[in-house]
């Protein structure tokens, strides 16, 4: 029973980390347009959707306020996209994606925690080519029929969909349950329109957890031993200030 508990406490600091990491990627976005563009969402049109997208999230009004001071700051340095890459367990490549003030920080930051946890670091493009850049809908399976989602997704133009991992009997509880989604892929520039066909569907969407990702172009299917390690891996990856996402080329279930 003991085990048990500590499982489910991990699972939901694990879970309350993600969510916060999607939190801080908005309001770095949000600092990041206000630079390049100014202030003004009529003018600043990727300022605009990002204050949409922090609304369909339920993105903290004081927080948005706050980063829109902070951009204005004369002190604050400009925020930089990073990509890190790393060779994983069982030969899974591992992207770190960060949107940086302080690239040569995240690097460091980056570095020490991947050889700590006995992986290695790779050179730029030696994992990112197993890499696709694409749209995610995140669904949560008890709010949707799957042959219904499935239908749905089809005729929205989405190109695949992802079924969420086998839930565990003692995976069972809430916090397990919310980590769990189906994937609707569409290529990047499709997001939307998918967005709207599906919400014309009466698809309840998890918006929180829905955006653009690296999807493995060849997942890798991987042993308990190693799963559970660059499962590990990722959930050091992303208790760092910088890293924002942490993508891998591990197998998951196809629908």
């Amino acid at each position: 029973m003991g085990r048990r508990s500590s499982k489910i406490a991990a699972r939901k600091g694990a879970q309350a980390a993600r969510k916060m990491k999607r939190n801080q990627r908005i309001g770095k976005q949000i600092a990041k347009a206000v630079r390049d563009g100014g202030p003004n969402p009529a003018s600043n049109l990727v300022l605009a959707s990002l204050l949409q997208q922090a609304r369909e999230c339920n993105y903290p009004k004081e927080h948005i306020d706050k980063h829109l001071r902070k951009a204005t700051d004369k002190d604050q340095q400009d925020y930089t996209e990073c990509i890190y890459e790393a060779y994983g367990f069982g030969g899974v490549g591992l992207v770190m994606e960060a949107l940086t003030d302080n690239p040569n920080r995240a690097f460091a930051s980056i570095r020490d925690v991947v050889k700590k946890s006995g992986a290695k670091m790779a050179d730029s493009g030696s994992v990112m080519f197993g890499f696709k850049r694409a749209g995610v809908i995140a669904v949560r399976p008890d709010k949707v029929d799957a042959d219904h989602l499935l239908l749905a997704a089809m005729d929205a133009g989405a190109e695949d969909l992802i079924a969420p991992e086998p839930c565990h009997e003692e995976d069972t509880d809430g916090a397990a349950a919310e980590e769990r989604h189906y994937k609707v892929v569409m290529p990047v520039e499709e997001f939307g329109a998918v967005k709207t066909k599906l919400s014309e569907a009466g698809i309840s969407m998890d918006l929180e957890s829905s955006g653009l990702e690296f999807l493995p172009v060849a997942p890798v299917e991987v042993d308990d031993e190693a799963m559970e390690l660059n499962r590990a891996l990722t959930d050091m990856l992303l208790e760092l200030e910088d890293v924002d996402a942490v993508y891998s080329t591990q197998k998951q279930i196809k629908f």
